[in-house]
């Protein structure tokens, strides 16, 4: 099997076959802002399942939560974010054209220039003749502009509040509730999947750089006392993971190759405990979860000009994208320190500290983020799982099965009221714990190109045998192989073929 696609052909294909399309489509569409079809929405939602099944279960004390996505603008004068939340905007005077600087450099250059200033990068960008992708004059000015979406709030005019930019401030806002409320435990870990807004300068590649987005993001409360400690939780120790090798780039080996480097040796890059044994568990969910080949992701160290000041490691999670030729951040994990709590205490005046009850002093908690981009998962899932087959002479969509849209569809082979029946019972059976495809229309062949070119991993037709013997054939996706069930079994074997408990040539007889 061979991948094909760029970006082009990707959103191509994202879109026929109803996966995700621009928004308001019919009045020409908004720039950086799409919609999720029936297909879209089943996988997104998969993904979502799949993240919060695994993060949530790396704590005895981490839950989801749900909060607004408009927020008063005091929350972003504690963040940072009304004052420093901008990006280098390239204006061509000529034209009026405005495209984000750093972004045409680091795409045409391939180098990276978060730390440099406004003058510099214009600099850049004319030594390099990187000019006005629309009139192909000089860029003149470069300046920065605030990502910030504000919208007045109520009847009475200068009553400004603002969007989200990102769903981190919503647990950091419901922090104190939940402490009391699940009776002042740490660690304490609340997770948000949830919308996100940046007034972007030059969204592009889709799902990749939009102005309306989601993130899946865990912020792990806890004791920076404990940051080194052995005992992660009550069941986990560092020492279980220590000897897991991370592909990483430090940020003073930039000139070399990426490494691989085993936990415990990270250590003596001063990464603490409790950071490097989540950045494995990172890994781990990409790798095993996602089934992200471990040669397309890495991690990459921000040094202190380009991370955000409050951050005291921070490593972007990088997928590298065929269909884009370059490594692209996909997540991060950031040791925050107490920054957030620290600066939402000092603006609302409410005491964000806890007690140790070891020592019985005060502090205020640190937060350890595991940060998502929830639709950029969703693009390079698809991305790296779409192959052709040329013998199939068809697209094959081999998501995980717990990601695919479908779990299955069912064919009767015969068009006789009882084959159809006995189908129908199949079907409706299934279809009570996971989303099932009915399909009577068209050759065999036509049906199982259709389904898989949009994921569903398994196929279950109803043939000539299957009313006298009371069984099924199940039809792998990825190698086509097949074997008979009896209908009787189906249900337990199905879910353990959706859950991957079982190989597949295992689970019935082979045919």
């Amino acid at each position: 099997m061979e991948k094909k696609e760029n970006n082009e052909e990707l959103l191509a294909f994202l879109k026929r076959k109803g996966f995700v399309y621009q928004g308001s489509e019919i009045y020409g569409g908004l720039a950086g802002i799409w919609e999720f079809g029936h297909l879209g929405k089943l996988m997104k939602n998969n993904l979502e399942n799949v993240w919060k099944n695994y993060f949530l279960s790396l704590g005895d004390e981490f839950y989801e939560i749900e909060g607004s996505i408009i927020m008063p603008k005091n929350v972003f004068v504690a963040s940072g974010h009304l004052d420093n939340f901008d990006d280098p905007l390239a204006e061509c005077f000529k034209c009026g054209n405005t495209e984000r600087a750093d972004k045409i450099i680091e795409e045409k250059l391939k180098i990276r220039v978060e730390s440099s200033t406004d003058k510099e990068l214009l600099k850049i960008l004319n030594d390099n003749k990187l000019y006005c992708s629309k009139c192909k004059s000089k860029f003149e000015k470069v300046s920065r502009f605030n990502m910030m979406f504000p919208i007045n709030f109520g009847p009475k005019e200068g009553s400004t509040v603002y969007l989200r930019p990102e769903t981190a401030q919503t647990p950091y806002l419901n922090f104190k509730t939940q402490y009391e409320l699940l009776r002042k435990k740490m660690p304490l870990g609340l997770a948000v999947i949830g919308k996100a807004f940046r007034n972007e300068i030059s969204p592009k590649h889709s799902l990749i750089r939009c102005r309306e987005f989601e993130q899946a993001e865990l912020q792990i409360f806890f004791n920076p006392r404990e940051i080194n400690n052995e005992q992660i939780t009550d069941t986990n120790t560092f020492s279980e993971i220590k000897n897991e090798k991370l592909k990483i780039i430090l940020k003073d080996e930039r000139n070399k190759p990426e490494k691989e480097i085993s936990a415990s040796k990270l250590l003596d890059y001063g990464l603490p405990k409790y950071y490097v044994y989540h950045m494995v568990k990172v890994q781990e969910y990409i790798l095993q979860i996602l089934k992200i080949p471990k040669e397309k992701f890495r991690f990459y160290e921000l040094n202190d000009q380009e991370k955000a000041f409050y951050n005291k490691n921070h490593f972007d999670m990088e997928y590298y994208s065929e269909s884009l030729n370059d490594w692209v951040e996909i997540g991060g994990v950031h040791y925050r320190t107490d920054h957030d709590l620290g600066g939402h205490q000092k603006i609302s005046q409410v005491n964000l500290s806890v007690l140790d009850e070891k020592t019985n002093e005060k502090y205020i908690p640190h937060v350890l983020e595991l940060s998502f981009g929830h639709w950029r998962n969703f693009y390079f899932l698809i991305e790296e799982h779409l192959k052709f087959d040329k013998k199939r002479e068809n697209n094959i969509l081999m998501l995980p099965p717990k990601i695919a849209p479908l779990k299955a569809a069912i064919f009767p082979m015969i068009k006789q009221p009882e084959y159809e029946d006995y189908a129908r019972r199949i079907f409706n059976e299934l279809k009570k714990e996971w989303n099932i495809a009915y399909d009577k229309s068209g050759s065999i062949g036509r049906r199982y190109a259709r389904n898989d070119e949009i994921g569903t991993p398994f196929c279950i037709t109803i043939d000539q045998d299957s009313i006298k013997n009371k069984d099924v054939t199940i039809r792998n996706r990825d190698n086509t192989k097949q074997i008979r069930v009896k209908s009787s079994e189906l249900k337990d074997i199905f879910k353990k073929l959706i859950n991957e408990e079982i190989e597949f040539e295992k689970a019935g007889k082979l045919i």
